[in-house]
């Protein structure tokens, strides 16, 4: 086509043309999606498939595969996404997600529940995971790093509300559940029964949402009644605990950048390489004491435990660290220093009680003063490495709520995380 005097090649959109296309031709080789659908298909999903509805020999439309649904979350996962809407989105315009999907149709809805339904199996893939890549050689125990990571829940300031709160707007749904119930049982129109149906089901939810917040804010105020016998001058200028209405399980908490926001502390252990072990989902708003459950946990998914634990000073209790080296695990964690304008009475007391310490204790306190202590506890910072790519992969902030949805992104999270990093050292290792 000539406009004025340039020739143009026009765009002919109602031209009908016949495009034959093989979509594995699209995708590079040792791009991610490639790794990500190896590393399904040579793990054993026979309990995904077990708990498919849709049966040969009856009727019903079939169901998408896992290893497809698997796939795509392990994707999402690793380029950053948490969203079903989005993931659906995806497959229908972005080259890679189509490459996994390799035509099966899926929706946000079914993607949704297939997340939210499988969080055991994904707590066992991971264990399975990490037992294969044990036998590869790429995980040992000798050296295993702990540590917390806090993850913003899907929560807004405005959800937060007191007990008067929570039991008002507990009434408020039960009234319109039973106003909904008597219009429906009088209502002949299947549209507005449909209807109502929805509405009566959002008010239910809104019913549940509010008494486990008043639940949430039951175990809130036991912890402010214990903590007030210690520190009574702190609690007392302190406001009436307060739970979410959107998200009742999460708690108001520091990050690390000094801003208190809904969240979860997200625990992970890592092996030396950054390979990630376990992973927990907590409440808690700091990491004292968790070692022992972390050392518990690792032991049940792959029956030893650490030749090593490293984890920084609130991880390990003094009573975390006598248990774990009657359990052969020796701790390496900073010390803490004692104030040291003290009176002379209390330094003799203080220096009393350590000489009638376990020798456990004993033990951590002069490994930690000797330059091979400090040169072992400087490998810790891996897993700051650990985590700041979890973060950089959109695990700061969650699509989900509650604490085991929380789980579900973080065990994602991680069996990503670790089919990226296994690549890379397997690579390098050749």
């Amino acid at each position: 086509m000539t406009i004025g005097d340039a020739r143009v090649i026009r765009p002919r959109r109602d031209q009908i043309g016949w495009e034959m296309v093989e979509i594995d031709s699209l995708l590079p080789a040792g791009h991610a999606a490639r790794l990500v659908w190896t590393f399904v298909t040579q793990m054993a999903l026979d309990r995904f498939y077990a708990a498919i509805g849709s049966r040969a020999g009856e009727a019903g439309r079939p169901a998408a595969d896992p290893q497809v649904l698997l796939a795509l979350w392990l994707y999402a996962a690793v380029e950053g996404v948490g969203s079903a809407r989005e993931l659906e989105r995806l497959v229908e315009r972005d080259v890679a997600y189509r490459w996994i999907a390799g035509g099966v149709p899926v929706n946000y809805h079914g993607l949704s529940d297939f997340r939210t339904q499988h969080g055991e199996l994904l707590d066992t893939l991971l264990t399975d995971s990490v037992t294969a890549l044990m036998a590869e050689g790429l995980v040992k125990f000798e050296e295993v790093i702990a540590d917390g990571t806090k993850v913003q829940a899907a929560a807004g300031k405005g959800s937060y509300g007191g007990a008067s709160r929570m039991a008002r707007i507990g009434r408020i749904a039960a009234q319109r559940m039973a106003q909904l119930k008597a219009e429906a049982d009088t209502d002949p129109a299947a549209s507005s029964r449909r209807r109502k149906a929805a509405q009566s089901r959002a008010a239910r939810e809104l019913g549940e949402r509010a008494a486990k917040a008043a639940a949430a804010l039951a175990e809130l105020q036991k912890e402010k009644d214990k903590r007030r016998k210690t520190h009574r001058s702190e609690e007392d200028g302190k406001a009436g605990p307060k739970a979410s209405l959107t998200d009742p399980e999460a708690r108001y908490m520091r990050f690390a950048d000094g801003s208190i926001k809904p969240g979860y502390n997200m625990q992970i252990a890592a092996s030396g390489n950054g390979l990630v072990l376990a992973v927990m989902a907590t409440d808690r708003r700091n990491d004292t004491g968790l070692a022992r459950p972390m050392v518990d946990d690792i032991f049940s998914r792959y029956g030893c435990k650490p030749g090593r634990l490293l984890v920084d000073s609130t991880y390990a209790a003094e009573d975390d660290i006598v248990s774990l080296a009657g359990d052969g695990v020796m701790v390496f964690a900073p010390v803490p220093e004692g104030r040291a304008d003290v009176k002379p009475e209390t330094l003799r007391r203080r220096l009393a009680k350590k000489l009638n310490q376990p020798q456990a204790l004993k033990d951590w306190r002069e490994r930690m003063n000797t330059s091979h202590g400090q040169d072992v506890f400087r490998r810790r910072k891996r897993i700051e490495l650990v985590n700041a790519s979890l973060k950089n992969r959109g695990f700061g902030r969650l699509c989900l709520r509650g604490i085991a949805k929380a789980k579900i992104a973080g065990l994602l999270q991680a069996i990503a995380h670790n089919i990226m990093l296994a690549s890379h050292l397997r690579t390098k290792a050749a």
